[in-house]
């Protein structure tokens, strides 16, 4: 029963993981300024360019992703990507005491999310996908 259901399942885990990015994608744009502030106050070098890849793997891989569309190579990237940048914003073993949980947990859901594509990158979108439909 549940291989009658891999198509399905697959289709509404990509869908799911891509409305993580691809909302974000465009709340970039609209806000571009201020991802660009958030950015630098990480002391990341280059806070404009970084803000600009972080709109293309999220809105753009995003919209690869939920298609299915190069799937594999999309979820590759932003798995890199989420992995990254994990390790950039979300240092708990930094942060103040009353801190610490609340960036523990958005590390490790993010790692979570890199298994998840990665998943992605090994078996690949399913049939209800663009990558599905050619064969």
């Amino acid at each position: 029963m549940l291989n009658s259901l891999q198509n399905p399942f697959s289709l509404i885990g990509r869908a799911l993981i891509a409305l993580l990015f691809i909302p974000f994608g465009f709340g970039k744009i609209g806000g571009f300024d201020r991802t660009v502030g958030y950015i630098a106050s990480q002391g990341v070098p280059f806070p404009e360019v970084c803000a600009a890849i972080a709109i293309a793997v999220e809105l753009g891989l995003g919209l690869l992703l939920l298609v299915g569309w190069q799937t594999r190579w999309a979820a590759l990237g932003i798995a890199l990507f989420t992995a990254v940048i994990t390790f950039i914003f979300h240092q708990y073993w930094a942060m103040p005491p009353e801190q610490v949980m609340i960036q523990q947990q958005q590390f490790f859901k993010n790692i979570a999310i890199v298994g998840g594509l990665l998943t992605i990158v090994a078996w690949g979108p399913g049939a209800w996908s663009v990558d599905g439909r050619k064969g």
